[in-house]
């Protein structure tokens, strides 16, 4: 009875601890959107003006990136490696909370057609308000960064499930290793250390 009800209690703090990660990973998605968004919509210092009035657009896969890496002396490192670099790290997050909050996603095919998507939808706003271009090598990178935010995901999952199976584990052996009523007190103090870091 009472390994029953230890049992039911590592179940609930388990859940309590998925549903605290989901929560959690729902207001952080919340607050990246936003300011993605800024950044890609009204930053004055991303050069998301309307003074310039006309359409820009590159629909010729690696034009851009080439042009940046050929003429990185003259452009300046930092804008080789904001547009570059950046554009990947933009979309990191996407990659990394998606599968989080949506379980469909925490497959790898679905995280990067939604990366894409995003960004497609993002690149034609920037083309239709003129606060922008629509360039195909901003996809590219932007999927990459979506593809690298899941592989983050999978590291951070297999941490995780590798440090719930020791304690899984430890359960295990004290449940083995000790009889009785002495089993069930280290049972508890280790319960209550478990619930007191998580």
């Amino acid at each position: 009875m009472m390994h029953t009800m230890n049992s039911m209690d590592v179940n609930k703090s388990m859940d309590d601890r998925k549903k605290r990660r989901r929560l959690i990973a729902g207001v952080l998605f919340t607050v990246y959107f936003a300011v993605l968004f800024y950044f890609l919509f009204f930053s004055e210092k991303m050069g998301r003006t309307y003074s310039e009035r006309a359409y820009h657009y590159n629909l010729v896969p690696l034009k851009e990136i080439m042009r940046f890496i050929r003429y990185r002396k003259v452009l300046g490192t930092y804008a080789v490696v904001l547009n570059l670099v950046g554009n990947i790290i933009a979309f990191m997050p996407f990659g990394t909370f998606l599968p989080i909050y949506y379980e469909r996603c925490r497959k790898l095919r679905y995280t990067v057609l939604y990366s894409f998507e995003l960004s497609l939808v993002v690149e034609i706003l920037q083309l239709v308000f003129k606060v922008g271009s629509l360039d195909v090598d901003d996809l590219i990178l932007n999927t990459i960064g979506g593809l690298f935010g899941f592989l983050v995901y999978e590291l951070v999952k297999q941490f995780i499930r590798k440090t719930t199976e020791r304690k899984s584990m430890m359960i295990k052996k004290v449940m083995i290793k000790f009889p009785g009523r002495c089993r069930l007190l280290l049972l508890s103090q280790y319960l209550r250390q478990f619930q007191a870091r998580h």
